[in-house]
């Protein structure tokens, strides 16, 4: 006898509470197979499809599209243990596992669980603690939700085994604070930060004309993200900027001959990203953030780059991993496979993630300069204006130079001014000077 169980709209990670429903992929009366994507939800980071947890036929849809629900709030419900489920979902494959629901096992696997289910809950919340199993990582075969794909990709990312872990969520779910822990506890100085670097490739809400001439926006979505990061970073950041001009003719000079010598182009923003690295290697203490509650400044021996991308969705920044491990080729290959994906509109929220400092170059908007508020919880931002041809004095003599505008806005309580300058002259120095950066190429 078919079992009804419930699913409701998962925790997406990176202390996202709501989502919006954007397209239903599946009908009433649909079949559908364990981790089959059922629903696109649009969250303030990114659009994210929706897993099932279950294989059977779906009776029930909560929420129109364009409706918001809370995270624990019912999306469908499914008839388990239906003759039209067993034969679709036994022979499904695993799909993309957003919450960490999809058991990555072989399909007699996925019919014990789902056969469990029916047998013994009727929904989600409704599940028993299970025995612990070295497949599940300290779980059982019940429906119980095991981690969200976040988790998932920061432990794998630092080689932690999850099955080694006990969860402080409820029946032992393990959460992103329980790796972090075991991070730390590893290695102090290693951590990812828990928000996105800044924009997703999200909606904004269309304005809403009032009888008395008033346009009205909604705050909610991608705008009511940004003001929500921007805010935080005002409040929580003392944070001050400091700028030089700088003469870029001979980094212009030098990617024109790296490109004439044949092989994958080198784009500017991987030598200004190249310069960011070496200069972080001098200068850590901008390549961290700070935890209040802790009263601790968290450093971090990883340089997690995170990069502007505009978009017909908007703009984004997606995070370089490891930029600090990759040469320039390298680096030019991630901007532009990053570029791409977020072109495309299919970055990740792990994409988007994790950044330990962010060089923002606003000078592809054809401005100069500016004054950027830090992408909490980092501690630091590089901006790079446009370069352009201008008169300079060089060796003693007028001369027209391409020159750009470097400015840094950093958190005063990580350094002070003096450390500031000193990052900020060092890449001044490699601008101007290339060969000041050929033994860290």
């Amino acid at each position: 006898m078919a079992q009804v169980l419930e699913f409701k709209l998962p925790d997406l990670g990176e202390g996202l509470t709501e989502a919006e429903i954007v397209r239903w992929l599946v009908e009433v009366g649909d079949v559908v197979a364990i981790d089959q994507p059922v629903v696109e939800v649009e969250t303030a980071k990114a659009m994210v499809e929706v897993p099932c947890p279950y294989g059977g036929v779906v009776t029930a849809r909560y929420g129109e599209e364009g409706t918001e629900l809370p995270v624990g709030a019912p999306l469908l419900t499914v008839a388990v243990g239906a003759p039209a489920a067993d034969t679709d979902a036994e022979t499904e494959g695993s799909g993309n596992v957003l919450v960490g629901y999809g058991t990555g096992a072989p399909p007699a696997r996925r019919r014990r669980v789902r056969r469990m289910a029916a047998d013994v809950v009727t929904s989600v919340a409704d599940a028993p603690a299970l025995a612990p199993t070295p497949e599940t990582g300290g779980r059982g075969d019940g429906p119980v939700p095991v981690i969200s794909p976040l988790v998932r990709r920061l432990a794998r990312e630092n080689g932690l085994e999850l099955r080694e872990l006990t969860g402080s969520g409820r029946d032992g779910l393990i959460l992103r604070a329980d790796v972090e822990k075991a991070l730390r506890a590893v290695a102090a100085q290693e951590a990812i930060a828990q928000e996105a670097t800044l924009l997703p490739p999200a909606t904004v809400p269309a304005p809403v004309a009032t009888s008395d001439g008033v346009t009205r926006t909604p705050l909610r979505g991608i705008r009511g993200a940004v003001a929500d990061k921007l805010s935080r970073s005002r409040r929580e950041i003392p944070d001050a900027t400091c700028w030089v001009d700088a003469d870029a003719t001979e980094l212009m000079r030098t990617r024109a001959a790296m490109n004439a010598a044949g092989g994958p182009k080198i784009s500017v923003l991987a030598l200004l990203a190249r310069i960011c690295t070496a200069a972080l290697a001098r200068f850590p203490e901008l390549n961290s953030s700070v935890d209040m509650e802790a009263r601790e400044i968290v450093r971090f021996d990883r340089v997690h780059l995170g990069f502007a991308a505009q978009t017909e969705r908007g703009l984004v920044v997606p995070v370089v991993r490891d930029a600090h491990a990759r040469n320039t080729e390298a680096l030019s290959a991630e901007f532009a496979r990053l570029t791409e994906t977020a072109r495309t509109g299919t970055l990740t929220p792990g994409d988007l993630t994790g950044g330990t400092f962010t060089l923002n170059n606003y000078g592809v908007f054809g401005v100069d300069g500016s004054t950027p508020i830090i992408n909490h919880p980092e501690a630091a931002m590089l901006g790079v204006g446009r370069i352009v041809p201008k008169p300079w004095v060089h060796e003693g003599e007028l001369a027209v130079r391409q020159v750009v505008q470097l400015s840094l806005t950093f958190d005063h309580r990580v350094c002070d001014g003096g450390t500031a300058g000193g990052f900020l002259r060092y890449v001044a120095d490699c601008v101007e000077q290339p060969a000041v950066l050929l033994r860290n190429l």
